[in-house]
């Protein structure tokens, strides 16, 4: 293949990576559409796993281990939805640079390895948020439609995550996600090898975990299922990604999260 050909072929690689991530933020927003569109009434009592499972699971309990699968399913496909379009322009940036390096004779490990440690991080994440998920609804603090059963809690967990807003690590992890090239050149540079770029896209996840874990908790406030609450999640975590709004918009948001959980909380209080 001659270079001309080769650099062509190459240019058009951040149209398949783009493509790539729309057809996955497509899938992963069908299901939460079709999962949100077929939960039952609350009378029915049936639980989220008990109705992924099917008819044959509505008359029986769903195991604890399946019970944690599922759930721990519906909030990876959630995360991949949700944290595909923040991630999205690394990734392209992370495909031009490899295509400018194989032009260059020393190509580095493909685009799709720093992509898979990325959303990795965000697994791990998922089923930390499920083992929660399971341990509220038995605890009666989460409805078997995903609400909160209580208004304290949703008060103390906007509250959390209202403070989070304002702290330094939120700021510091707020950092290496507006600077994914820096980041990058501070671990090393582009990695050659499949490990490598793989241990560089786990890294980059752990720190947009540090900066989103806490507003991923609103989904406990607001609805785990409330599609328009996992959309207007999505939409925040992205703008606080643009410096230029992003600070204001942590702070000013921070600062509603604590007036609306300390206003939840005095009103089951006082009521």
């Amino acid at each position: 293949m001659g270079s001309a050909a080769l650099e062509a072929l190459l240019k058009r690689d951040r149209y398949v990576v783009l493509a790539a991530l729309l057809a996955l933020t497509g899938l992963a927003w069908s299901y939460l559409l079709w999962l949100a569109g077929n939960m039952t009434m609350p009378s029915s009592g049936m639980t989220m796993p008990e109705m992924a499972m099917g008819p044959a699971m509505t008359r029986a309990a769903v195991p604890l281990a399946m019970d944690i699968l599922l759930t721990f399913l519906m909030w990876a496909v959630m995360m991949v939805g949700m944290m595909t379009p923040s991630v999205a322009p690394v990734i392209l940036v992370y495909a031009r640079m490899g295509r400018q390096s194989a032009l260059n004779g020393k190509p580095f490990a493909a685009t799709g390895w720093f992509a898979v440690g990325y959303f990795l991080a965000w697994m791990v994440f998922s089923a930390l948020a499920a083992s929660a998920q399971v341990a509220l609804r038995s605890a009666a603090l989460l409805t078997p439609m995903l609400d909160r059963a209580t208004p304290v809690l949703g008060g103390v967990i906007l509250v959390v995550a209202g403070v989070y807003q304002w702290s330094r690590l939120k700021t510091a992890c707020l950092i290496q996600c507006r600077e994914p090239l820096q980041f990058i050149q501070r671990l090393g540079g582009f990695k050659r090898d499949a490990a490598g770029s793989l241990a560089v896209g786990f890294r980059h996840g752990l720190y947009c975990i540090g900066c989103c874990w806490a507003l991923m908790l609103l989904l406990f406030a607001g609805g785990v299922m409330n599609t328009l609450w996992v959309a207007g999640l999505a939409v925040l975590v992205l703008m606080e990604k643009f410096p230029a709004q992003g600070n204001f918009l942590t702070r000013a948001t921070g600062a509603v999260l604590m007036g609306g959980g300390l206003l939840l909380i005095f009103r089951e209080a006082t009521g």
